[in-house]
């Protein structure tokens, strides 16, 4: 048996991940950067291991890749995968793809200590979703299941980080977590520091480029194939001078793998290319074809390689060292897997020139991921947390002097206690219990506290502009004055329109009332409670406005029975109304 000869980072990611299911069962995550060669990492696991393990991903290249890094060590693994023609299922160690499994898991009705994912965030919270189904059989027949997963790429569009706790002692701000930790994260620039990856060299076409910001997209990052033709078909000398740009940036260059848009994108960008030098694959390319042009690519037989959304994970060609991308994407994960492709190392192989001429605008360093861009002019800032100071990053907007002006972080990402174990329950977000006064999520049905079932805010909204003697204000911003010693609270919308209300200070019942409503509010050091009109006129703009104020007539007077912040429903906020 050959021993496999480590990296030190590799050596740390096996450690961790021994050291963690030695502790307990939940889920973990090691994150590598593409490159980085988790196929050794999963090789050196599936050695140590003394019971069955099944690894799983979701391209037959990946399957084969993993298995002969594993196989090179003299040792005997299972595939089961339909496309490499093999259905082993009795083996200690088996390598499959998930959709072959998932359509025969009787086959794997014995019991299973571990089950590795590569590419693991592809694994979808969806308990129909055939990993999940695959998973559920599984457990099944052992309940103390251990999960793994590996990934350069730590999130999903549109539901943010895969996994809720870090290692590091902060916890992730995300919608739906399909892993419990993360055990060990490389960085990629560390990766290239140390010599293992080659450097980037990025850059966002400034003159030749389209413009796709107009196009509709769902949640997957699917574009429609027909609206995305039909932009293409105004920017038809566009896709001309690109093409002459890539290979005039091509002459010393070894390898160029461009990604399009969609097949008839494809096969325009191919109609510019040296024809005997450049060959296009896609989905619907024959196997045998398709393999037969991926090895003279590999071989420097072809220098273009045109594809449509199927070389992104899986294929290895370390000779690539320009990268073109003529697609759009949303999915910071999508674009550094394309980007990845590049990175490999190759002899006479100084860079790789990474050339965006579809303006997604993602730092390849510095992603940024979790919750979804609330709007354009939003950016990654750094908020303290009042109770535990963790420095969290959130979207958020700053002034000219860089001082953040308004962040739309919900909860505290850091952790606490002694060692620190449990996330802060601090909320910059919530929804208030009208029963118990409770903070919840400002997504949550129901109260966390008493379970009571807590009124949506479009509803609540519903409900009073039904009402004959309800009056609606979106609020734009609030102003505070001194009226016979009481605090009086004006509100006020675009149009001139008001609503207002007193708070008695020197009374402790209404001290709390004036503090529970308006609580949240930028202290650096801590969140301090106010106890008269003065002072609360000195911290007057600092205090958040709500996003709607709705009032019932008593008599000839409004007064106030709802305040709601953080609004996120179908009704537009003042300050959208253009």
């Amino acid at each position: 048996m050959q021993p496999i000869i480590l990296r030190n980072y590799q050596r740390q990611a096996v450690e961790a991940t021994l050291s963690h299911f030695r502790q307990n069962t939940e889920s973990a995550v090691i994150v590598l950067p593409t490159g980085a060669g988790k196929s050794l990492v999963i090789a050196e696991l599936a050695r140590l291991a003394r019971q069955r393990i099944l690894v799983l991903t979701h391209v037959r290249e990946l399957v084969e890749q993993n298995h002969a890094k594993y196989a090179a060590l003299g040792l005997q693994a299972g595939i089961f995968s339909a496309g490499l023609q093999r259905r082993d299922s009795q083996h200690q160690v088996t390598f499959a793809s998930i959709q072959s499994l998932a359509g025969h898991t009787k086959s794997f009705s014995e019991t299973f200590s571990l089950v590795i994912i590569d590419e693991c965030h592809r694994v979808s919270t969806d308990e129909n979703s055939q990993y999940q189904q695959v998973l559920t059989h599984l457990r099944q027949h052992n309940p103390a299941l251990k999960l793994l997963g590996l990934t350069a790429t730590p999130y999903r569009l549109g539901e943010g980080w895969i996994y809720r706790r870090d290692y590091r002692g902060f916890v992730r701000d995300t919608l739906s977590a399909t892993f419990e930790h993360c055990i060990y994260e490389l960085p990629l620039s560390q990766l290239i520091r140390e010599g293992y990856l080659t450097p980037p060299v990025c850059i966002d076409a400034a003159t030749r480029h389209y413009d796709f910001s107009q196009l509709s997209s769902d949640r997957a990052d699917n574009y429609d194939t027909d609206e995305v033709n039909r932009l293409l078909h105004k920017y038809p000398r566009v896709t001309q001078a690109i093409c002459e740009e890539i290979v005039e940036q091509a002459v010393k260059r070894k390898g160029v793998m461009i990604f399009a848009a969609s097949i008839e994108h494809a096969e325009e960008i191919l109609s510019y290319l040296p024809q005997k030098q450049a060959c296009l694959i896609t989905g619907n390319t024959d196997t045998a074809e398709r393999d037969q042009m991926l090895q003279a690519f590999k071989q420097q037989q072809i220098k273009y390689l045109v594809n449509v959304s199927v070389l992104t994970t899986g294929f290895d060609a370390p000779h690539v060292d320009l990268i073109a991308i003529l697609r759009p994407t949303r999915s910071v994960s999508l674009y550094q897997q394309i980007a990845g492709r590049g990175l490999r190392l190759f002899p006479g192989k100084s860079d790789c020139l990474i050339i965006d001429y579809a303006a997604n605008g993602f730092n390849l360093f510095s992603p940024e991921v979790g919750s979804p861009r609330p709007a354009a002019n939003t950016e990654p800032v750094q908020v303290f947390c009042p109770e535990c100071g963790f420095a969290n990053t959130f979207w958020g907007r700053t002034d000219d002097q860089g001082q953040v002006v308004e962040h739309f972080g919900r909860c505290c990402q850091g952790l606490v206690g002694d060692p620190p174990v449990e996330p802060c329950r601090f909320r910059f977000r919530f929804r208030e219990c009208p029963q118990c006064n409770a903070e919840n999520d400002i997504a949550a049905r129901r109260c966390e506290q008493c379970n009571v079932l807590l009124i949506d805010h479009d509803d609540l909204l519903k409900r009073a502009l039904s009402l004959k003697d309800a009056k609606i204000l979106r609020c734009a911003g609030m102003t505070f004055s001194l009226q016979d010693k009481r605090l009086r609270v004006t509100y006020h919308d675009e149009e001139g329109e008001t609503l207002s209300e007193s708070f008695d200070l020197s009374q402790a019942a209404q001290q709390r009332v004036f503090n529970r409503v308006f609580r949240r509010w930028h202290d650096e050091t801590k969140q301090s409670r106010i106890r008269s009109a003065p002072q609360a006129l000195k911290v007057a703009d600092q205090l958040k406005h709500p996003d709607f104020v709705i009032a019932r007539q008593r008599n000839q007077h409004w007064s106030i029975s709802e305040r709601l912040f953080d609004y996120s429903g179908k009704y537009r906020k003042a300050h959208e109304l253009y």
